[in-house]
């Protein structure tokens, strides 16, 4: 997501089969090396291994250094097709439910890491349908349990 004439923006990782949610503070610039840095680091400090299967992304110039992150999934990096947003219809969706705390035209870095856990908590722990009512947080924990 990115804020008014690109000078902000916050990533959106969102987990396909539990709607799991995680938003990154880009706050110095999204270019493809501070993406991947923050990525590499959240990957590794929150995601154990063996949930680290694929990441799907669009074609947008952030993902120039994709190849520096395609070691930390076990089957690499996928790109949608350009112009063909149901690829990622999850993303897509989960973007929208962004949208009703981080509208668009918002200055992103306005937003500290604090308050965008304070969104993820909030959008986590919310009961969805095609989840049978679960919150993505117990889809996800139930996931990740051998």
């Amino acid at each position: 997501m990115v804020g008014p004439r690109s000078q902000s923006a916050v990533t959106t990782l969102v987990d396909r089969r539990t709607r799991y949610l995680r938003l990154i503070a880009l706050p110095y610039g999204h270019s493809a090396g501070q993406l991947r840095d923050a990525l590499i680091t959240a990957f590794t400090s929150t995601l154990p291994e063996h949930a680290r299967q694929t990441l799907t992304w669009d074609q947008g110039s952030e993902m120039a250094r994709h190849h520096g992150l395609a070691p930390h999934f076990t089957d690499g990096v996928f790109f949608a097709h350009p112009g063909s947003p149901w690829q990622r219809s999850t993303n897509e969706n989960t973007n929208g439910l962004i949208r009703q705390y981080l509208p668009k035209r918002t200055n992103l870095s306005l937003h500290t890491p604090e308050d965008l856990r304070m969104i993820e908590d909030r959008l986590n722990n919310r009961p969805r349908k095609t989840l049978g009512w679960q919150t993505p947080a117990q889809a996800f924990t139930a996931a990740l349990t051998p």
